[in-house]
């Protein structure tokens, strides 16, 4: 970790700790009763009418929710400076804490495959614990992951 973050600790102490530590525990995401705050530094893709309005509608992929959510895992295993806080296997669904790169600050997404007729939709929930504003890292951050599923999808069917 950088002097910056330990730093920063002082004052917002998960910024003193690494990977997956110093953050709330996660739990699973209600997915239908999820409510996203006011402040602009959360995203949220998710099929249309699970909860709040998603910021990106997911796509349906025609395969079983728990294949979609092998490939969610991969998609958040293969990113820099990220970190599995928790697993939900039974309500496939995981935590992860993803840090920035300077300041250590934590984001803490979530992902979820959800049921949608005969095969899946994907949940990316990416917010961040401190600050008001985040630039449009966890909207970048969602779009990139389901730009990357579709690949991690055919990876699972093939395994």
């Amino acid at each position: 970790m950088l002097l910056a973050g330990m730093i920063l600790g002082l004052v917002l102490p998960a910024c003193g700790a690494s990977g997956a530590s110093g953050v709330p525990d996660a739990a699973p995401l209600d997915l239908a009763h999820l409510r996203c705050p006011a402040s602009p530094n959360t995203a949220l893709a998710a099929p249309p009418g699970l909860g709040p309005t998603p910021d990106t509608i997911s796509s349906h992929f025609d395969v079983p929710p728990p294949l979609l959510y092998r490939a969610l895992r991969r998609v958040a295993d293969g990113q820099g400076r990220t970190f599995q806080q928790a697993r939900f296997d039974g309500e496939n669904q995981a935590a992860y804490v993803a840090r920035s790169a300077f300041w250590n600050f934590p984001d803490l997404i979530q992902v979820a495959a959800a049921p949608d007729g005969t095969g899946g939709r994907s949940v990316i929930y990416s917010r961040s614990l401190y600050g008001r504003y985040d630039f449009g890292v966890n909207r970048m951050r969602v779009e990139a992951w389901l730009a990357q599923l579709p690949k991690a999808v055919s990876a699972e069917e093939k395994r």
